[in-house]
């Protein structure tokens, strides 16, 4: 998210992270677009989407304002053993074109597009039949911090996150239904807004400044060994977050060589 922002942080935090730093304040945002996709495979380059969920959530009411589900007809589906969607349901007649239009509406009625894992979801909009995504991305696994009573894992899973707050989970893997365990999570969130605030926070790749006995403290705070920068532990953090830490961390150069 808010990638130009990202680079003028990241010209900033070229050295190690001081208190001193300003965090870029943001306003949270009233509506909400929560989507999620099933697709046919992970390669936007090999495969399709076939199935779109999106709901449109009013911050400050906490209510779903629609919601929207429908299949896109592919040939074959490479992942229908995770989304159990045959490819010949997905062939059935039925106005996925219409769909398609009023899921443009949707996005356009959006301050905040959101997703579980959106660095996924958002590959797919603006590829094949999917239309072009303008606003703004907010992930829900990377860029929100859940607060740490719910002992969440720094990435939970969507199904995770719903039962921490006391959503039921009945299915996984359907499109809609990840729409709606996030919508029903963000309903019992009296501190929504703050939240969405934070996690709106321009945010780079930073590198953890820590020796091999305190490897601990990074694997604590979510930072991931080799992934995506080899020999570093890493993570996307605001200088807020940055300055929270036990530790010192450092903006890491766009350069930095990539784990295979």
């Amino acid at each position: 998210m808010a990638d130009e922002a990202s680079s003028a942080q990241l010209n900033l935090l070229s050295t190690p992270v001081e208190p001193s730093i300003v965090t870029t304040k943001t306003s949270a945002p009233e509506t909400l677009l929560i989507l999620d996709t099933e697709t046919s495979g992970l390669d936007p380059q090999e495969h399709q989407c076939l199935e779109v969920g999106a709901i449109l959530f009013s911050v400050p009411e906490r209510e779903v304002l629609v919601q929207q589900s429908f299949l896109l007809p592919v040939e074959s589906n490479s992942a229908e053993a995770i989304n159990h969607i045959p490819a010949s349901a997905t062939r059935r007649h039925q106005p996925w074109k219409e769909g398609l239009r009023y899921l443009q509406a949707l996005m356009d009625a959006a301050d905040l597009l959101v997703a579980h894992h959106a660095a996924f979801d958002r590959q797919w909009f603006g590829q094949g039949r999917l239309p072009e995504a303008r606003a703004p991305w907010l992930c829900t696994m990377e860029d929100i911090r859940w607060p740490a009573e719910l002992q969440l894992r720094s990435r939970p899973s969507v199904r995770d996150l719903a039962l921490a707050h006391g959503v039921p989970v009945w299915a996984v893997h359907r499109a809609l239904a990840d729409c709606v365990y996030i919508a029903e999570v963000f309903r019992r969130r009296e501190d929504l807004e703050q939240l969405l605030e934070w996690g709106m926070e321009p945010r780079v790749l930073m590198r953890a400044q820590v020796s091999y006995d305190e490897r601990h403290l990074a694997r604590s705070a979510g930072f991931r060994w080799n992934d995506p920068v080899q020999g570093a532990w890493t993570r996307r953090l605001s200088a807020r977050e940055a300055q929270d830490l036990e530790f010192p961390v450092i903006a890491l150069d766009r350069d930095e060589p990539l784990a295979s």
